[in-house]
């Protein structure tokens, strides 16, 4: 057979489907500033459909002053492709910090049309987040492996001679003495917590549904630390189950739901935690060394009204030791990061006062998956 005979026919394909393909938002402007066309991504991005989406100008969409207005006219009246990075597009219709990539480039077929490219910076900027996570989980496993060998030893030998010394003590070195095991015992409660995290072992998965893992954690929250709580849920009924070991994703959403109770503290009468559940295709990350794509469709999201995270506090919220609580170890999120990391996902939050979410994107259960292997971790594209 001839080399020509064995190059495949061309597909035809359309260019709408193509485009519709895109996960990142497209649009074409016309010369008058409308809108006259977009993609699925761009009507999933506004929250309107294309038709909606023609009857406006692209500068009632955006914020006022916005500079996508002005690096357009750059592009009409320079005739090349122009790139801008970190834009925020927040609006009143869609509030919080939107940050894009903008990639813009003049359509010659049509005058003064221009394309516009929005590369959602969120996406981005979680992958480069969790990989410093995980990188954070990974320096306290040996910490944890070394404080397991170098500290409990000695320990056991402090609260054994404290106890030979209480049966010959007085009434007042007994009060020293029982002080001894005590802060003992809470150094190595604190070891063993840390132990946890040296455990490499490959996580036993199945198919578990989320909606069940969350029930039980609102039931064993509500009779204890959040009973002056009051919980919403918007869960979607028809998302599929994800690959993961239960017991460790109730760990997960019960370390998450104590931390927004204490966020929102005992003595506030209008605390509300939001727990939501949703599919959000598009997210796909890529495996070191191999060239397959993990796709990451599951969103779980734990949502408090407190006051939000300190500033200077989120690059590092998920790193061991740090926190802001009286008493806390530090602990309790760079667990929550491991596990899912452990599980193929990654874990984000965003805060503001009155708004603070913790999302947590989970791969999807496949028939096929094995699930006693490790789960494939993921790195930003």
């Amino acid at each position: 057979m001839s080399r020509a005979h064995a190059v495949a026919a061309p597909i035809n394909i359309s260019a709408d489907a193509m485009l519709n393909a895109l996960p990142h938002p497209v649009l074409m402007i016309s010369a008058d500033g409308k809108i006259a066309d977009a993609n699925v991504a761009a009507e999933q991005f506004f929250e309107a459909s294309i038709p909606m989406l023609r009857r406006h100008l692209l500068r009632e969409l955006v914020p006022f002053g916005s500079p996508l207005l002005t690096l357009i006219e750059q592009v009409r009246r320079s005739g090349s492709a122009v790139n801008e990075y970190k834009v925020d597009l927040a609006t009143p219709r869609n509030p919080g910090e939107r940050l894009v990539d903008l990639h813009m480039a003049p359509l010659p077929e049509y005058l003064d049309h221009v394309i516009v490219m929005l590369q959602e910076r969120t996406i981005a900027d979680k992958m480069d987040r969790q990989l410093t996570h995980r990188g954070a989980a990974r320096s306290v496993i040996a910490l944890a492996a070394m404080l397991a060998h170098e500290i409990k030893n000695p320990l056991s030998g402090i609260r054994g001679a404290a106890q030979l010394l209480e049966q010959s003590a007085t009434d007042e070195d007994r009060q020293l003495t029982t002080l001894i095991c005590d802060e003992t015992d809470r150094i190595v409660k604190l070891v063993d917590r840390m132990e946890v995290f040296a455990d490499e072992r490959p996580v036993e998965r199945e198919p578990v549904n989320i909606h069940v893992v969350l029930d039980h954690v609102k039931r064993l929250a509500q009779t204890g630390f959040a009973r002056h709580v009051k919980f919403i849920e918007e869960y979607d009924p028809s998302l599929p189950p994800v690959l993961a070991n239960r017991d460790q994703l109730v760990q997960v959403f019960l370390n998450l739901v104590k931390n927004a109770c204490e966020a929102i503290g005992e003595d506030a009468s209008d605390g509300e935690i939001q727990l939501t559940t949703a599919f959000r295709p598009g997210v796909r990350l890529s495996v070191p060394g191999t060239n397959a794509r993990v796709s990451l469709p599951l969103e779980f999201c734990v949502r408090d009204n407190g006051p939000g995270v300190p500033e200077d506090l989120m690059p590092h919220l998920f790193d061991p030791f740090v926190t802001t609580k009286r008493t806390g170890s530090g602990l309790g999120l760079a667990l929550v990061a491991k596990i899912v990391g452990d599980h193929g996902g990654i874990i984000e939050c965003e805060s503001q006062p009155r708004r603070t979410t913790f999302r947590v994107l989970m791969p999807i259960y496949n028939g096929d998956d094995a699930v006693t292997d490790d789960a494939p971790s993921v790195q930003s594209p």
